[in-house]
């Protein structure tokens, strides 16, 4: 349907259930002159007369009372749809999708949504663990988790979490049996638990730092995983060394379940961002998850 028949619809279906052009004209923000003129344009058009007009009154003739009754609940219907979708975006409902990996889900993302998930019913939340870089436009989630240094630069990033350290960790068992590693190189020579990027299809290479110097290493073993805790119970049961974040490791290691090496090379980075586009319009729900996230130090 053409939009100026539209628009000459509405101006008839003001003046129709006000009964004045006056009244309706104001309703509508235009002129009264310019209402008429859209009335008789309209009338011309179907060839039919629907509004009788005097001095001191405006009625719908038979033809437009019936337009009234047939056409005018429809767009009652509209306006009403238009308002119910109005106060939807002024409540916080709707569902959240988020990519994050499996570490910041089970340290960050859980705890705190475990609180702020009961404030609010109406909000859905939906995480996928995933360690590859995903491209969350095109997948369409409405926001990712990552460390800060792997936050593209066109996308809004908010600290959710404190600044990390990652460790190399293996069993007492593991090390009974070979010398532990002395410097990074020294891994090639380890059985090592690799972990597995879905995004690249690859290995993730191990990243140490000392000072100015950077290194990363690609180390093989027997065990691959895509999973954090899994990687972990591998190296508590002696299958090798493990690269996992150090607040994963630090419980076993008080313990003495696990001896840590290459410490002086694991400095502190970045800890883990949501982030989302810049041109996303943020819902109430999005605006109220992301306040209830964002880290406080």
């Amino acid at each position: 349907m053409p939009r100026q028949v539209i628009n000459d619809l509405i101006a008839f279906l003001a003046v129709a259930r006000e009964r004045s052009f006056t009244r309706a004209a104001a309703k509508l923000g235009v002129s009264q002159s310019a209402l008429s003129h859209t009335i008789r344009g309209l009338e011309t058009r179907l060839g039919l007369r629907l509004l009788t007009r005097t001095t001191r009154s405006v009625s719908p003739t038979e033809a437009g009372e019936r337009l009234l009754q047939t056409v005018g609940p429809r767009f009652e219907e509209i306006e009403a749809e238009l308002e119910a979708l109005s106060e939807l975006r002024e409540k916080p409902a709707g569902t959240i999708r988020i990519t994050a990996t499996d570490h910041s889900a089970d340290t960050i993302l859980w705890p705190r949504l475990a609180k702020f998930l009961p404030e609010y019913p109406d909000i859905k939340v939906e995480i996928t663990i995933d360690y590859g870089f995903t491209d969350i436009v095109a997948q369409r989630y409405d926001a990712g988790v990552r460390s800060g240094e792997q936050v593209a630069k066109d996308m809004i990033a908010v600290r959710i979490g404190p600044d990390m350290r990652m460790a190399v960790v293996g069993a007492p068992s593991y090390f009974a049996k070979r010398s532990p590693p002395k410097k990074p190189q020294d891994l090639t020579d380890h059985n090592c638990i690799n972990l597995r990027l879905a995004t690249h299809g690859g290995l993730y290479a191990w990243e140490f730092q000392k000072g100015d110097r950077e290194l990363k290493v690609r180390v093989e073993g027997q065990l691959v995983f895509n999973n954090t805790f899994q990687m972990l119970n591998a190296a508590l049961d002696g299958y090798g060394l493990a690269y996992v974040p150090e607040d994963v490791a630090q419980p076993h290691l008080a313990k003495g379940r696990l001896k840590r090496v290459l410490e002086d090379w694991c400095p502190p980075y970045s800890g883990y961002h949501l982030y989302y586009p810049s041109r996303r319009q943020s819902s109430p729900a999005f605006t109220l998850l992301v306040d209830a996230l964002r880290y406080r130090s």
